[in-house]
């Protein structure tokens, strides 16, 4: 007899009392012809997955898996109406997810699932949880989007993440699903602990060895009292995720520039640490590098990059000559992409709030740079090509007007700037 049961992160967020963002179905004592009748239109290729016709919600056929390959996909499934919930359940990866809910509200939770929740811990199911690499980037995301509610990874679970990350396995997954993992782990309150989780268990050094190479890399302690690199991004990440909560702007892009501001750092000669000289256009390349292999977005690896070169030039805006800082607005076509200026302003100041006792420091760098790039775009191009300019004429005298605007402009509120300070 069919019997059909709301699964996995509904139940689970039901349970928390917070907003259920999808909800998931699994259907049992089914087969697809039975649900293919009753008007369900498959969209499952591996395994039977199918709309429900009014609501559009997934519903999938209860099933077992069984491993056959390596990494993620190398599994093949058993869907026959025989399969009960229980072994539907225990396949999945947490207890948390784990549990189910029957239509008439009665809850099914063989694995304990409540009791964790209640306990606020993140526990495999079982010791099948080792066949699939990509939960150890799963688990990670679920403890940075749970830890605002005291939730914790169990011992033995990051003892098999830790197992995990020691064989090749990790390797497996495909640099689009790293990405996409990554990306939601960017969008949650806390995606500093996806990162610090994949770091306890190894896996980081594995996934994102640029990023783990900050791990013990000291700074002046004068500058951060945190001393570490991989503290100090992770805070970094922390305070961007705070400047980026309720602005307009690209928030994974701001968030994932925190995350590579500093990279350069892990490449810094060990006879000159605790400075880092350079470590702006050092952290260039590991920042391609790593874009490039995890297949991240154009616009968010150019926001990564420019971050990199240039965020100490932020922080030292008031000792910038205004050629220099017109020079910067033409680097970062400021002209054409005020947004990302502005996106790359605020990863310069969740990196100076990023410090053990600065988390609330003014930053006026960055009010200081808007006024002079407000009054350098006053220049109107059309009125020089009106005054007789033309072609290579007419970006001269564009940058010619625009730098003494910059000079005038600075010259009227540096002052004022620097007293504050």
């Amino acid at each position: 007899m069919m019997k059909i049961y709301l699964v996995g992160g509904a139940v689970r967020d039901k349970l928390l009392n917070i907003p259920i963002k999808d909800r998931d179905w699994v259907v049992v004592g089914a087969t697809p012809a039975q649900l293919l009748q009753q008007g369900y239109h498959q969209v499952g290729k591996d395994f039977p997955v199918f709309l429900n016709p009014k609501t559009k919600e997934e519903y999938a056929l209860a099933r077992t898996e069984r491993k056959i390959g390596s990494g993620y996909t190398g599994f093949i499934c058993d869907f026959s109406p025989d399969i009960t919930l229980e072994q539907d359940l225990i396949r999945r990866d947490l207890t948390i997810n784990a549990i189910a809910e029957d239509l008439q509200g009665n809850i099914y939770d063989p694995y304990n699932g409540q009791e964790d929740i209640r306990n606020r811990l993140l526990r495999h199911v079982s010791s099948a949880f080792s066949e699939d690499p990509l939960r150890v980037l799963r688990v990670a995301r679920f403890a940075a989007r749970y830890h605002h509610l005291g939730f914790k990874v169990a011992t033995e679970t990051l003892f098999l993440m830790k197992k995990l990350a020691e064989t090749e396995e990790l390797q497996k997954i495909t640099p689009e699903r790293i990405w996409l993992e990554t990306e939601k782990a960017l969008t949650e309150k806390n995606p500093e602990v996806y990162f610090s989780i994949l770091n306890e268990v190894g896996a980081l050094a594995v996934l994102f060895p640029e990023l783990a190479k900050l791990d013990g890399i000291p700074n002046p302690k004068q500058h951060h009292p945190e001393v570490d690199s991989f503290i100090h991004t992770m805070l970094v990440l922390k305070q961007a995720v705070k400047l980026s909560e309720h602005c307009e702007y690209n928030k994974i892009a701001i968030r994932f520039a925190a995350l590579c501001h500093d990279l350069g750092k892990g490449l810094t000669p060990k006879e000159i640490l605790p400075h880092h000289y350079g470590h702006e256009k050092s952290g260039i390349k590991p920042t391609r590098d790593l874009c490039n292999r995890i297949k991240v977005p154009n616009y968010i690896k150019e926001l990564a990059i420019l971050t990199c070169e240039y965020h100490t030039h932020i922080h030292k805006a008031f000792e910038l000559k205004p050629a220099t800082i017109l020079k910067l607005f033409n680097t970062l076509d400021i002209w054409r992409k005020p947004q990302r200026f502005k996106e790359l302003t605020l990863v310069c100041i969740a990196d100076s709030r990023g410090r053990t006792g600065f988390e609330n420091i003014h930053y006026p760098q960055a009010d200081f740079l808007f006024q002079l790039y407000e009054v350098a775009r006053q220049v109107d191009v059309q009125q020089i090509i009106s005054d007789g300019f033309e072609k290579l004429e007419i970006r001269n005298e564009l940058n010619k007007r625009r730098l003494k605007n910059i000079i005038e402009k600075r010259t009227e509120i540096l002052p004022h700037f620097t007293q504050k300070e």
